[in-house]
């Protein structure tokens, strides 16, 4: 198994403090635990929880409470499947109730699990029932030693407020509450206190987060954009603009957050032939290819949407692909499991099967084999300048965009290709780019696998283009 545990940063007399990083979702977690008292909780947990199971009987701990900051959008939590494995309650701030059994905890509200104290702030503002977690050893003092954030307050930036827009609650509500929470809440602590956040770099839960995985309330005081010093009415408009395109599984997944669904199925996936792959594609399966780029455009079988798992797998996999579609692997040997697993993390239990020995299968069968079309800069300048009816697409968030785009390029972001196809004319030529070329792979593949005629992405995406 990975490790994913973070060295630590903070440490204490009774105090163990474990953060645990998700790189393929820019995900944090936490094990909290008492060493006198030999009581643990764990914050914002991943549905693979060996991990922290581990680590607790390790360090001598038992897993006693399973902490919530929030109902999470970009990924599906394991409190259900540490819940059954240990025992544990689960917490939530007040808020919407849940279809399994769990806590809600009241601003101000206090755990002990022996010396360790932890104080629970209510801190609405990304969700309304968002909290934050105030650790504190009183084994060494009464001061904090750390808060976890949860999606409050990231390290260079805060939550962002307009994800539940679709569910009735507006963004410029929900901002208010956040500027609220920041500074009656967090901004109290003392400047030392260590800031853990749920997210790093990379999440689409904010915009400008920090690769670094901690900080202190005093730097992010002093560093951070959404704290500067600023009229409510600012802080509204700076923490609403520029956001990025939410992927379309956030929804599903801050809904299935609150359900009582099924545990998480660490099997790897069954083996298919070729023909059971064909009859499934043929019955509405979505085959996705995860190896890279240039593996993918050499050959593939047609129809399949190549997201490689070298990078954010299972985000652009639930931007491309709704959750109730069953799945087809095709992967490098031996990556199957790891990319039922990456899916298994958003919920998306729907993978029937992986192509077994896929290179000799495609080789017999080249009829069903087809290459991807990626242009250079210089064919794509040429094509722009032969074909009228050229269709260019910019598919980078919104932030990227600001800094400029190629002439004549229309912007559709990845997130809303899916649902945004009707705009395109798929009897006409496309070219889709993105910032370095892994983005524009997807997009090309979907749209070609939706019945688009003649589809190109650009090697090297945007910034190749803007070299001379």
């Amino acid at each position: 198994m990975e490790r994913t545990r973070t060295p630590d940063v903070v440490t204490g007399n009774s105090l163990v403090l474990h953060q645990y990083e998700l790189g393929c979702l820019s995900q944090l977690s936490y094990l909290i635990g008492d060493r006198s008292s030999g009581v643990a909780a764990v914050v914002d947990p991943r549905r693979d929880i060996a991990e922290y199971l581990a680590d607790a009987e390790a360090a001598g701990l038992t897993i006693a409470w399973v902490i919530e900051t929030h109902f999470h959008a970009d990924f599906l939590s394991g409190h259900l499947e540490l819940a059954e494995a240990t025992g544990a309650t689960i917490i939530y701030g007040e808020g919407p109730d849940t279809e399994f059994a769990s806590r809600r905890v009241a601003d101000g509200e206090v755990i002990d699990l022996g010396a360790v104290h932890i104080e629970f702030r209510a801190t609405p503002g990304h969700t309304p029932e968002s909290i934050s977690v105030v650790v504190t050893d009183t084994s060494a003092g009464n001061t904090p030693a750390a808060v976890l954030t949860g999606d409050t307050l990231f390290i260079g930036d805060v939550g962002r407020p307009d994800l539940l827009a679709s569910v009735g609650v507006t963004a410029d509500e929900l901002a208010n509450s956040l500027y609220d929470s920041l500074h009656g809440k967090l901004m109290t602590l003392p400047d030392d206190t260590v800031v853990l956040p749920a997210h790093g770099a990379g999440s689409a839960c904010g915009k400008n987060l920090s690769v670094e995985l901690s900080s202190t309330i005093g730097e992010q005081r002093r560093t951070n954009y959404a704290l500067a010093d600023m009229p409510k009415e600012r802080f509204v408009e700076v923490v609403t603009e520029g956001q990025p395109s939410a992927p379309e599984y956030f929804v599903f997944n801050a809904m299935l957050n609150r359900a009582d669904r099924s545990l998480l199925d660490e099997h790897r996936p069954p083996a298919m032939s070729l023909s059971d792959v064909l009859a499934a594609q043929r019955d509405g399966a979505a085959v996705i290819d995860t190896r890279d780029a240039v593996a993918f455009a050499t050959g593939h079988l047609r129809g399949a949407i190549n997201v490689g798992l070298d990078g954010r797998f299972a985000e652009y996999v639930g931007s491309v692909v709704t959750p109730d579609t069953p799945i087809v692997l095709v992967s490098y040997p031996g990556t199957d499991a790891e990319a039922h697993m990456r899916l298994g993390r958003i919920g998306f239990d729907t993978v029937v099967g992986y192509l077994a020995d896929a290179d000799d299968e495609l080789a017999l069968r080249p009829d069903l084999v087809e290459r991807a079309s990626r242009l250079t800069q210089r064919e794509l300048a040429d094509r722009k300048e032969t074909l009228a009816d050229l269709q260019v697409i910019d598919i980078r968030n919104a932030g990227e965009v600001a800094s400029g785009m190629l002439d004549g390029a229309r912007h559709i972001p990845l997130a809303e290709l899916r649902r945004r196809l009707a705009e395109l004319d798929a009897s006409a030529p496309v070219v889709v780019y993105c910032a370095g070329g892994y983005r524009s792979s997807i997009a090309a593949s979907l749209l070609r696998s939706a019945g688009f005629a003649d589809v190109s992405d650009v090697l090297g995406g945007y910034g190749a283009c803007q070299i001379n």
